[in-house]
């Protein structure tokens, strides 16, 4: 191997490479199977990603409830005064940024895509336990909004954000998922098992922001074409992502005080914007009922829905199947990614206040954007029913078409979609370079720049040889390997903070603290 070519590599490699060497190759083999072998390879995962959904629903539901059980747990315990750095640190960023760049990487995008696409379809074309059309089809459909987006939802990212914040800043280890395990495992994460999971995590985060970029590019292409009969064809979309790719680029260059953050805060602001003006057109009181309604609902049924299999009921089983255990899986595979970036910005705050804050302020912001966009989608249906025959991408521009100022609105939509699309790649962007650098916050710019080029590159070619979809199925198979590593994630970060809680006689309040850069380790001491 040439001097050169070695000096490439090591821009774009851990320092040791082969963490990031395997995940090239993979993802290499993968998008020349997705252009090869478009039908073949999207047929195989299908069936794979099918059989699991249909085979392991009631793990997945066992799993993420558990999840929730034990942030739950940790809020409540002793353990939950500990905080994520040295005893009287204090955060990096504001609690405004810090939960606005959070909420951007986790679930932006997705509630602008699925705020009135999702409670639409539980409504008007497949309830998940009414007759279709109702307003128990709608009360229903509002309700399982709220579970899927919910609580369930930020559960699994605050939970592996917090074992990676845990030993990074409190226990002075790397940014790496295989630390995490080091109370199990000790030095043996350092070696071939180790590496196995961080190459999933390498894995799962590029084809997941490769995928974010090639549907994020079709979802623009859909509301530029409803809003100014723009073609949707391959070379539009190749456009939206060389210049989304630019976009977040320079983002990247700017670093997380410039480019991030500032983009989550105007992302935020922009969200915030579209929803008070949906909320004052649209029908205010209805919308404001239904909301304080549903969580009332949604709370009295947390534990049905979080169990429910519909074991005895076949057409409602094949319902949870496609929605909620789908939900699940894909909110898992998104975990390494939005867990590596949510514990990076995260230094300073208690166990207790971190867990608060991600399971609820972005739960509440949720309910009470499914609830405008859901009831004006429901309103606008009940008037124009060929509203449910639009595709999902076209939704929200079909709903927006029935108000007077429905341009600006729809205009508004895609500027927004366009921010919070740029802001999740930035930060997709920056944790494959953490992770391509050995764990560090800091990587460099050229590494995020290289794999910029690499996801972008991924997206476009897949996009044009129909094989983003095989991608996606992939994504939702690796959820399942990664499903083990977030339980014994969980095993491992609940030894740990036992053990710190027993070193530091903390019950009531500690008795002793760790000294500067000398942690209380279960596995050391």
């Amino acid at each position: 191997m040439t001097k050169k070519r070695e000096s490439l590599i090591s821009k774009v490699l851990p320092s040791n490479t082969s963490v990031g060497l395997a995940a090239i190759v993979l993802l290499a083999v993968m998008s020349i199977l997705g252009v090869v072998f478009p039908n073949e390879f999207q047929r195989i995962t299908q069936q794979m990603r099918d059989y699991i959904t249909y085979g392991l629903g009631w793990y997945y539901l066992l799993l993420v409830t558990g999840i929730v059980l034990l942030c739950l747990f940790f809020i409540f315990s002793p353990g939950g005064n500990i905080r994520l750095g040295d005893p009287g640190s204090k955060p990096e960023h504001s609690k405004k940024s810090w939960l606005a760049m959070l909420f951007s990487a986790g679930m932006g995008i997705g509630l602008v895509f699925f705020g009135a696409a999702e409670p639409l379809s539980h409504y008007a074309v497949s309830a998940p336990g009414s007759e279709v059309g109702s307003q128990a089809a709608l009360a229903d459909a509002l309700r399982y909004s709220f579970f899927h987006w919910g609580i369930h939802a930020w559960a699994v990212y605050a939970i592996v954000a917090l074992a990676l914040a845990y030993f990074k800043f409190r226990k002075k280890e790397r940014s790496l998922l295989s630390v995490t395990l080091k109370p199990l495992f000790l030095n043996w994460t350092e070696r071939f098992p180790g590496k196995v999971i961080d190459t999933i995590c390498l894995i799962a985060t590029a084809i997941g922001v490769a995928t974010t970029l090639g549907f994020g590019a079709v979802q623009i292409n859909s509301g530029l074409s409803y809003l100014f009969d723009i073609p949707e064809n391959f070379t539009v979309q190749l456009i939206i992502i060389v210049i989304a790719t630019t976009c977040f680029m320079l983002s990247a260059i700017a670093g997380i005080n410039r480019g991030i953050k500032l983009l989550s805060n105007i992302n935020i602001f922009l969200a915030l914007l579209l929803m008070v003006v949906v909320l004052a057109i649209g029908p205010t009181v209805h919308i404001m009922n239904a909301f304080v309604d549903t969580i009332g609902s949604y709370l009295q049924m947390f534990i049905r829905m979080s169990f429910r299999t519909a074991a005895f009921d076949a057409v409602h089983h094949a319902w949870i199947e496609k929605w909620t255990i789908f939900y699940w899986a894909w909110w898992l595979s998104w975990a390494p990614f939005v867990g590596i970036f949510i514990a990076g910005i995260s230094k300073g705050r208690t166990i207790r206040e971190f867990l608060i804050h991600v399971l609820l302020i972005p739960t509440i912001f949720s309910f009470l954007w499914f609830s405008v966009f859901g009831i004006l989608a429901a309103d606008s249906y009940d008037a124009n029913p060929s509203l449910a025959k639009l595709t999902s991408e076209q939704i929200l521009f079909g709903v927006f078409d029935s108000y007077s100022i429905g341009i600006v609105l729809s205009v508004t939509a895609v500027v927004l979609i366009f921010c919070f699309f740029i802001t999740s790649a930035d930060s997709a962007t920056h944790v494959l370079a953490m992770l391509s650098e050995n764990g560090t916050l800091t990587p460099h710019v050229r590494t995020k720049v290289i794999w910029g080029i690499i996801i972008s590159a991924i997206a476009a070619i897949l996009l044009v040889a129909g094989g983003l979809m095989a991608l996606q199925n992939v994504l939702m198979i690796i959820a399942l390997p990664f499903s083990v590593v977030i339980i014994l994630m969980m095993i491992s970060l609940y030894i740990e903070i036992r053990h710190e809680q027993r070193e530091m006689g903390l019950y009531l309040k500690p008795e002793t603290y760790p000294e500067k850069d000398s942690p209380f380790r279960s596995y050391e001491d």
